[in-house]
């Protein structure tokens, strides 16, 4: 068997495997539908290998000097419970608005957001890879905000067209990463709000920050197009809460450094949006995906 065609065989059982997925969580309500995917949960951090050992490893590179081993192996446990949870309620998520959003989701401190929409130069939405974004975003547009979103491309185009599909139908725009930066400026000026998720190593433009003691390569536009066009950044989080309630939490606009030295400022702006991630991940880790390679590009070695 060639390698492509191996390559292809997996991805198509990988994909079916999903939409057969699909379809079964949502013809269940949504108790079992979480009972079900907390099993798949327990039995990914027992099968999935790799991803329980980076999980470990990155939880005792932030936590390691806080926690034992045994918090550390419980709080990976929980990462992939509350994302299979997650998970579940972002496949049912047409199930979950025609039934009301408002039933499972709070907010705290809303205006933060609102006041910097109504100012009408557009906003910058910070969040990340944490807890359930998508069900985030569809809560946000039905609250009127008028929100799009910059994200990769996934590897299979058949998974891609599900995801997009998915923000079309919550009434949001998604627009694929690598050709976003014209269009996003012009979203902007007409007022909208650019959902940024740069909490992970990519391959996008970027500068090295602190992130949890370790240097990490974190996106550098959104701190650049803050500043060049006085936009907002706006911090919004969700996270899952004990009863399987969501609260999404915004914090207030980010205040940026603005001198004569832009390259200096976007260093210092970035160190401060990878200082909200921090924050947020310090105070509600499993939430976040630890088990992405954060730091796996590393600053050239000095002599």
């Amino acid at each position: 068997m060639s390698k492509c065609l191996g390559k292809k065989i997996k991805n198509d059982i990988i994909y079916y495997a999903i939409v057969a997925l699909i379809s079964l969580l949502r013809t269940l309500n949504r108790r079992a539908a979480i009972l079900l995917m907390r099993g798949v949960g327990r039995l990914a951090w027992f099968l999935a290998l790799h991803e329980r050992k980076k999980s470990l490893r990155h939880l005792t590179d932030a936590f390691g000097d806080e926690l034992s081993k045994k918090e550390i192996k419980t709080l990976s446990k929980g990462v992939f419970n509350n994302l299979a949870v997650c998970v579940a309620d972002a496949v049912r998520l047409p199930v979950l608005v025609r039934q009301g959003l408002d039933r499972l989701v709070t907010v705290e401190n809303f205006h933060h957001l609102t006041d910097a929409v109504a100012q009408g130069h557009g906003v910058l939405l910070q969040t990340g890879h944490f807890s359930n974004w998508e069900l985030m975003g569809t809560w946000l547009v039905q609250k009127g905000i008028p929100l799009r979103v910059i994200a990769k491309r996934s590897y299979d185009p058949r998974l891609d067209a599900i995801i997009v599909g998915y923000r079309n139908e919550a009434g949001y725009s998604n627009t694929a990463r690598g050709h976003a930066l014209k269009s996003m400026v012009n979203g902007l000026k007409e007022g909208c709000v650019y959902g940024m998720l740069f909490d992970l190593d990519t391959k996008v433009k970027g500068v090295f920050v602190d992130f949890f003691g370790k240097q990490a390569h974190t996106a550098v536009i959104p701190a650049i197009l803050a500043v060049q066009h006085d936009i907002p950044i706006v911090p919004v989080f969700i996270r899952l809460n004990d009863d399987y309630s969501y609260t999404i939490e915004c914090q207030a606009p980010l205040t940026l450094q603005i001198s004569d030295d832009p390259q200096a400022d976007a260093l210092v702006n970035t160190q401060r949006c990878s200082d909200v991630y921090e924050s947020m991940i310090r105070r509600y880790p499993k939430h976040w995906i630890w088990m992405h390679s954060r730091w796996k590009k590393q600053p050239p070695q000095t002599v």
